[in-house]
């Protein structure tokens, strides 16, 4: 479902805003027929003063819906283009089956709707019939741009991301199943009996057999831009994903060298996002993408649609957020795939290795499912490997050291010789970045190349092309070339056989100079930025003291946990809205807290901003006597589950530990694992593969990852989620283990029984403020409430009238009778006078005893 919502949120970008007032926007929403009884649901947006304008039709991505492009509608509406978006065939509002971008169907649906853009009267024309238009989307989108300019001559600009060429080959490369990919296709899509049928028996039938047919091949060809390359014309800014399993930087590759061979012009963009995940780079791309329209649908002259080529490289972390640290390499010209090939030996005897029966355990590369924020290619470009060879299924040769930093820029090829005791051999071909000492080693973008060698018994030489990538090798470190004869993504024979394979030649590497040599012209910031750094400098000197004093450590609290003033958080968009109000409490060392409240109450907003996920607007929040804000060094003494953990299946309990501590980036010796390994009480456990693990043990891993360490103060938000009795147990034993040690925790969670077994202190909240606090026995004891035992069951007529009484607070029916709070002026004698008074059959009056029932009555009423 994750990666089916990174296809349909895919061509979500934005165009950047003017500075000046923004006009308004009119849109009108109507449904177009396009014959057979389809009928495609559009909207149409315009804006700023009369006249004639270009137009521009936006695509969505699969699985999605016009929705998704409804924002970037806007804002090219606001630049003076005369916008249309639609759901394709059997998305949104839209009719009939999916014909993944059929020329009969999908296609031929775009054509009608241009023919109703050519008839609006704010639409400038090239001819009658013939609308000034430019394309843009997406994934499916971008793909039924490029199709749709092949078909229909009346496009004159393109605009795509993160698309295909070749759909067969996309889902087929080299002749071998995508076996993950197009299930994710077919389950976004609706399931099988959303598509035309041709397609759904084509699914089918390839899934069973793992194989791809001649008839599937060219169902999958005549859908795809490939097939009218020939007759795409018209200028294209190609934006591509180097984050990308589905649709990698080859399909780019392939569309420049076509449509530029038509005499068009063509940029070609390498994006560091992806279907894999990444960072997409939406205001970079929002703003290329405009201004290619603006040079080629408004015939602006002095608009900058960028260099020739470009490609976004990563450098390390920001320490401030997080993410990955950008930077952009360009060229005046596309160097292709192949430019300044460099040789690179190799050395490795003859290999044989198996391929397992049924193919399993398969290797691990790339994870489909796993993309969104991050994901494992983004991981991979910041240094730390994820992927898995198994032992004796895969056979790998070496390069010596590099004596000086390599880049890598286009796809690596090698020759190999490889033979079967099969028929067919199915590899999977990887090179690898391998660190100076030999063991740690990363995957570029988590990229593989599949290829089939049919009838291989007798012996192939094989040329194997490597996935593209832009990668830098640092001095000292390897090349490995590995070919697997499993992996995850892709289906392998289910038939065991031995694959031999040798050396035929070195590794060629691609490493295209000109992109480090020939760079873009200066851009304006580079004249007006140091005048701006002075400024900005002489600010921060005389702002300096005044921001240095505003907050500075309070040496009284240096070893207070927590404590919490005042703390006051607005919703968005609102000046007397609370999520929570002038909330005060503080946390000692060796505490276990329990914070409490309803639905609403403001707990979850409270612990963000504890974490420095977000900035309170009022109060404040002191960690041993720091003031806590986003990035604040005092948060690394403060460690948190939240919602809890994303671990790699394949992987070991400890090897998930591991690899986690190792993106932090902190020193191995500070993480303190083995302590933390010894309090979660994971035992031999951490030795298996987490894929093994039960619901619990995934729980206490967890919860083991977030004491990595030792923080002085721990959060755990729903801990127990999902663990039986005995689950429960076990996680409340962790929690109390870690405090003994004088360290504190704090803990949210629904379970009030729970609650007042493991923790010692609790803070209860309700509507964003702060209704009790205080150690659970005080607050379970409280003398105010009284359990009231009545003879027959209260009702809530009854308990209205019981609260309303002098002396009340609060009363709640329960099965057994009322629970009744007291308020200063109220006593025990007074109220059974009073219940006596109204008829209340009283059986017996006592102090309350349970949690759940002080909880209930302290927020007056059921959570």
């Amino acid at each position: 479902m994750a990666a089916a919502v990174v296809l349909a949120g895919a061509g979500t970008w934005t165009a950047v805003a003017s500075d000046d007032p923004a006009p308004a926007v009119d849109r009108a929403d109507r449904t177009v027929a396009t014959g057979a009884g389809v009928r495609i649901d559009t909207s149409y947006f315009t804006a700023g003063p009369d006249g004639r304008r270009p137009a521009v039709l936006l695509g969505h991505g699969f699985g999605g819906s016009k929705d998704d492009v409804r924002q970037q509608a806007e804002d090219l509406a606001r630049e003076g283009y005369a916008v249309l978006t639609w759901s394709a065939r059997s998305f949104g509002k839209s009719t009939g089956k999916i014909g993944l971008n059929d020329p009969d169907g999908e296609v031929a649906d775009v054509s009608r709707l241009i023919d109703w853009l050519a008839e609006q009267p704010e639409v400038a024309l090239d001819g009658d019939g013939d609308p000034r238009l430019g394309m843009a989307g997406a994934s499916y989108g971008g793909a039924i741009a490029l199709l749709t300019a092949g078909h229909d001559d009346r496009v004159d600009a393109l605009a795509p991301a993160i698309t295909y060429f070749d759909l067969a080959e996309a889902l087929f490369p080299n002749g071998v199943f995508k076996r993950l990919w197009a299930g994710i296709f077919v389950n976004s899509g609706g399931g099988c009996e959303k598509f035309e049928p041709a397609l759904c028996r084509m699914y089918e039938r390839v899934a069973e057999s793992g194989t791809p047919d001649a008839e599937a091949i060219a169902l999958l060809e005549e859908r795809s831009p490939s097939a009218v390359a020939d007759r795409i014309d018209v200028p294209t800014l190609l934006m591509q994903g180097q984050s990308d399993s589905l649709f990698p930087l080859g399909h780019a590759d392939a569309a420049a060298k076509a449509i530029r061979a038509n005499g068009a012009p063509v940029d070609v963009d390498w994006i560091a996002g992806g279907h894999d995940g990444g960072e997409p780079e939406a205001d970079r791309v929002r703003a290329r993408t405009r201004a290619w329209f603006d040079r080629y649908l408004k015939d602006d002259e002095g608009a900058d649609t960028g260099p020739a080529f470009r490609v976004t490289r990563t450098g390390g972390v920001d320490s401030t957020d997080g993410r990955a640290v950008l930077s952009g390499a360009s060229a005046d010209r596309y160097p292709g795939l192949t430019g300044g090939g460099k040789d690179v030996p190799l050395t490795g005897r003859e290999q044989s290795f198996a391929n397992p029966a049924g193919a399993s355990p398969p290797a691990v590369s790339a994870l489909p499912g796993l993309g969104g924020a991050g994901g494992l290619s983004q991981l991979s470009s910041l240094g730390v490997g994820v992927s898995l060879d198994f032992p004796g299924q895969h056979a790998r040769f070496e390069s010596a050291p590099v004596t000086r930093d390599l880049r890598i820029t286009g796809s690596p090829t090698a020759t190999v010789h490889v033979k079967s005791t099969g028929g067919d051999a199915v590899l999977f071909g990887k090179v690898y970045d391998v660190g100076p000492d030999g063991r740690r080693q990363v995957l570029p973008s988590q990229l593989v190349t599949p290829l089939r060698i049919e009838d291989a018994g007798a012996g192939k030489d094989v040329t194997v092309t490597f996935p593209a990538v832009d990668h830098e090798v640092r001095q000292g470190h390897r090349l490995r070339l590995v070919l697997a004869s499993t992996d995850l993504g892709y289906a392998s024979p289910a038939a065991p056989a031995t694959y031999t394979v040798s050396l035929k030649g070195d590794l060629t590497v691609p490493t295209a100079p000109e992109v480090a040599t020939a760079a873009a012209p200066l851009p304006s910031w580079v004249w007006w930025l140091p005048a701006a750094g002075a400024a900005a400098a002489l600010a921060l000197v005389l702002t300096g003291r005044r921001r240095t004093t505003a907050t500075p450590p309070d040496p009284a609290l240096a070893g207070v946990p927590l404590q919490i003033t005042g703390l006051s958080k607005r919703y968005a968009r609102s000046a007397d809205r609370y999520a929570v109000r002038d909330l005060s409490f503080r946390v000692e060392k060796g505490q276990v807290l329990g914070l409490l409240g309803p639905n609403g109450a403001g707990k979850t907003t409270t612990l963000r901003m504890l974490m420095g996920l977000i900035k309170p607007d009022d109060g404040e929040i002191r960690v041993f006597g720091h003031a806590v804000r986003p990035g604040a060094p005092v948060l690394s003494r403060v460690g948190a589950f939240v919602e809890g953990a994303g671990f790699l299946p394949h992987l070991s309990g400890r090897e998930n530990l591991e690899l986690y501590w190792r993106a932090t980036g902190r020193p191995p010796q500070d993480s303190r694992m083995e302590e933390a390994l010894e309090i979660a009480g994971l035992g031999d456990a951490l030795a298996r593969a987490v894929r093994t693990y039960s619901q619990g043990m995934r729980q206490r891993l967890a919860i083991a990852q977030a004491m990595l360490g030792l923080p002085d103060l721990l959060i755990l938000d729903e801990p127990t989620n999902g663990l039986d009795p005995p689950q429960i147990r076990e996680m409340r034993e962790v929690m109390i283990r870690y405090a003994a040690g004088g360290r504190t925790v704090i803990v949210s969670s629904h379970l009030l029984s729970e609650v007042e077994q493991s923790c010692t202190h609790l803070v209860v909240m309700d509507r964003g403020q702060l209704v009790q606090a205080g150690p659970v026995h005080e607050i379970v004891g409280s003398g105010d409430t009284l359990l009231v035992g009545t003879a027959s069951p209260a009702d809530e007529p009854l308990a209205g009238k019981v609260a309303a009484l002098p002396g009340v607070v609060s009363a709640v029916p329960t099965d057994d009778g009322l629970l009744v709070r007291l308020d200063a002026d109220g006593t025990a004698p007074r109220l059974v006078a009073d219940l006596v008074r109204l008829d209340v059959p009283v059986v017996s009056v006592g102090p309350h005893r349970r949690l759940e029932d002080a909880f209930l009555t302290m927020i007056g009423g059921p959570a």
